[in-house]
């Protein structure tokens, strides 16, 4: 499957923070940018994060029960290869990350079996991170 990169723009409180989380914790690469923006390159994808000073930092909101947890709604984040997920969930526990949903396996002996891990960037946006063993199974029913 070939997907084409997705454009998401996500308001965050201060720019300094989000380039310290995007670009140094997570790796993603830093674009362009101005005084009120930075683009990310999210793992093939475009993020930007925008300067809203009425933001507050970490704001909680609405949360959904899926497999037994409460998870943040809204949220967005990737599906990643199996390895690159556990890489990458090594990566943030090693940093310090702290995890709304530690990093673990949901659906376990059904079709939608994956990894998964859910966490704050420091504006309170949420972030999913996700891998199947099998990746033709995202979709599945």
């Amino acid at each position: 499957m070939t997907l084409e990169p997705f454009h998401l723009a996500i308001p965050v409180h201060d720019l300094a923070a989000a380039r310290d989380f995007y670009g140094r914790r997570m790796g993603c690469p830093e674009g362009r940018s101005s005084a009120v923006w930075i683009d990310f390159d999210f793992f093939g994808h475009q993020l930007v994060a925008h300067l809203d000073p009425a933001k507050r930092a970490h704001e909680v909101g609405f949360r959904n029960d899926v497999d037994g947890h409460d998870v943040p709604i809204p949220h967005f984040g990737i599906v990643l290869g199996w390895e690159r997920w556990h890489a990458l969930a090594d990566l943030l526990k090693a940093g310090g990350q702290h995890f709304e949903l530690e990093p673990g396996i949901r659906f376990v002996g059904q079709v939608g079996e994956q990894a998964t891990m859910f966490f704050y960037d420091p504006s309170g946006n949420a972030l999913e991170f996700k891998a199947f063993k099998d990746p033709s199974r995202l979709f599945a029913v």
